[in-house]
């Protein structure tokens, strides 16, 4: 089985990279496993749907807006996410969301099947290059209960 793990959002702003953060670390702790494929798309959606062409499974790792809880961690089934883009945006507004639900559409069968959304509470989304304390326990958290779980089910030695 196939995997692409995504990592979305804003390296700039501050928590809105965490999902580089998680994503670069997996891709050094995964380089020599053939089966999965570590990305960086930053904010672009389109992005998105190319790497996940041709992969069984997609997860993509991304910042959440803050609501009280930071740093608390979302898992969401893809399928929940994924929504049309709306009729008259620009490329410039193409999310992941939007890659979801148009990789489906475009490529079919060729289109991850599976797909896992994590979401980690945002405490802070100002310019900045670093995570907060509490986003950063936690995308350290996920990234060896990803390294664990892929382990499991896939018997990825990292």
């Amino acid at each position: 089985m196939k995997t692409a793990i995504i990592g979305c959002g804003n390296a700039n702003r501050s928590d809105d990279g965490v999902g580089s953060y998680v994503v670069n670390a997996l891709h050094h702790a995964l380089k020599d496993e053939a089966n999965v494929e570590c990305h960086d798309t930053g904010t672009n959606g389109m992005e998105v749907m190319f790497k996940a062409r041709g992969c069984d499974r997609l997860i993509v790792i991304d910042a959440c807006t803050p609501t009280g809880r930071p740093g608390a961690l979302y898992r969401v089934p893809g399928e929940e996410l994924a929504c049309l883009p709306d009729p008259g945006l620009n490329l410039h507004g193409f999310r992941w969301q939007n890659a979801l639900y148009a990789g489906q559409k475009i490529y079919r069968e060729h289109f991850p099947r599976f797909v896992d959304v994590y979401l980690i509470e945002a405490l802070q989304l100002q310019l900045g290059l670093s995570l907060s304390d509490p986003v950063r326990q936690t995308a350290d958290h996920l990234i060896q209960q990803l390294l664990t779980e892929l382990a499991a089910k896939e018997g990825i030695h990292a």
